[in-house]
């Protein structure tokens, strides 16, 4: 009986101090949202080669053109001008593609902008845009099309399949 007691204090006292650990090493809530959007959502397709900064934001605006998420998309914008309506615009023209398989094609070396190709498997609509730093110096996105015919107009300068530029700037244009 003793030794029983002994083992099952000593267990505990494990117990505690792995929690404490645990508890130490915890992920902050930016992570744990991350996380979690990431485990409610369907992998973003990559070609290119993507900053990590460009790479998580392109991944957030993907999962919140899926949940239908004009705020949270809208929270990405570099510049918020015009991203509530442009939000609303790609919600509206993409949400339901985005919630099916999607690629994303970075263009760009990009350390502080990336022009990135999204191609939606499922609807075959296509979509660039631009991932940059923002003056406070996070990622964002560029959200300048409060028309709701340009923000759904196909590009007309990206290959018709991901990766089929190599994904390299020469057929971007400028400033994309």
């Amino acid at each position: 009986m003793a030794h029983t007691t002994r083992l099952t204090r000593f267990a505990l006292s494990g117990v505690v101090v792995a929690g404490g650990l645990l508890t130490g090493c915890a992920s902050d809530d930016r992570s744990l949202t991350y996380q979690t959007d990431y485990s409610d959502h369907r992998p973003l397709r990559v070609v290119g080669f993507p900053s990590a900064g460009s790479l998580e934001t392109v991944q957030k605006a993907v999962w919140r053109l899926a949940d239908g998420d004009t705020d949270g998309l809208a929270a990405l914008a570099v510049d918020d001008t015009q991203a509530d309506v442009t939000a609303r615009n790609w919600v509206k023209a993409f949400g339901a593609a985005a919630k099916e398989n999607v690629t994303a094609d970075f263009y760009d070396e990009g350390s502080v902008r990336q022009v990135v190709v999204l191609y939606f498997a499922g609807s075959g609509q296509i979509k660039d845009i631009e991932a940059r730093i923002g003056e406070d110096g996070s990622w964002g996105l560029t959200l300048a099309e409060p028309d709701p015919s340009e923000a759904a107009a196909e590009p007309t300068w990206v290959p018709p399949k991901p990766g089929g530029s190599g994904s390299r700037t020469s057929g971007a244009p400028s400033g994309s």
